[in-house]
Formats: structure tokens, C-alpha cells, sequence
């Protein structure tokens, strides 16, 4: 399996207790897929790098509750996206928007927030020097 099949598959972007229970009873909805545009250690912290990719949200597509232990930066490029941290509020996001997790956030809910239309976003993450992107949460 490829890196980047590996960061689709764990980067399916967040689920919650709906979310979660939505994925569950949509094992057929399309997954994401992630791509790394650049990984570069920070000097300036040791043991700390910042990566940098792009996830395209197939229409319907549903992410399983992860954390990133990161600090993550995102920005809608295109369509529109559902991120709620921490059992949160769901909060929709257009191209345009941002969005920010902590280190310490589990991402319980992300999602396309269309059933017909792709969604695409960029991520800045900061994070430990070759920790993974992210971590299920079950």
C-alpha cells in the first residue's frame, strides 16, 4: 500500500458520535485522498517538522474520529466541508474558510458537506519529526 493510500485511508477526516455512526452505516461512501506537497524540519524547533498536503473529499465522502497531535491549519480550496473537534458544534467551511486543530483536539466530525459536488482543502501540519499525520480514534 502506498504512503498516500495509507493517508487516505487515516485521513478520512473525522467522524464523531453522528459522524462516526454515520461512516458505520456507510461503509460504501467514498474515501479521500490525501497527497504530501512538502514535508521541512524547523530548525528553529528540534524534533518538530511542518508538512504540508492537499485532501480531495470524493461527494459523500465520511472520515473516521482521528487526532493529529499537531497543530493543523486548514484552508477550503474548493466545494464545501463539515470539521467538528471535541464533540464540537459542526461547523460547514466553503472554499475560503479556515479552520484550526490543536495538538491535544479529536477530530469528530469531517466530512464532504455535499452528496454531489467534490470538495478539496490544504492542511498545515506541525508536528513531531516523522510522527504519523494522524492517529484513529476508537
Amino acid at each position: 500500500m502506498t504512503v498516500c493510500r495509507i493517508l487516505a485511508a487515516l485521513l478520512l477526516t473525522v467522524a464523531g458520535a453522528a459522524g462516526a455512526q454515520e461512516a458505520a452505516h456507510r461503509p460504501d461512501a467514498p474515501h479521500a485522498s490525501v497527497a504530501t506537497l512538502m514535508t521541512k524540519a524547523l530548525s528553529d524547533y528540534p524534533g518538530k517538522e511542518a508538512m504540508m498536503i492537499t485532501v480531495d473529499y470524493p461527494p459523500g465522502s465520511v472520515d473516521p474520529v482521528h487526532r493529529h497531535h499537531a497543530h493543523a491549519f486548514v484552508y477550503v480550496l474548493e466545494g464545501s466541508i463539515v470539521m467538528a473537534v471535541n464533540g464540537g458544534k459542526p461547523v460547514t467551511l466553503k472554499a475560503g474558510d479556515t479552520y484550526y486543530e490543536g495538538p491535544d483536539d479529536v477530530h469528530t466530525v469531517g466530512r464532504n458537506a455535499s452528496q454531489t459536488e467534490p470538495a478539496k482543502f490544504v492542511v498545515v501540519l506541525l508536528k513531531d519529526k516523522g510522527a504519523p499525520v494522524l492517529t484513529p480514534v476508537h
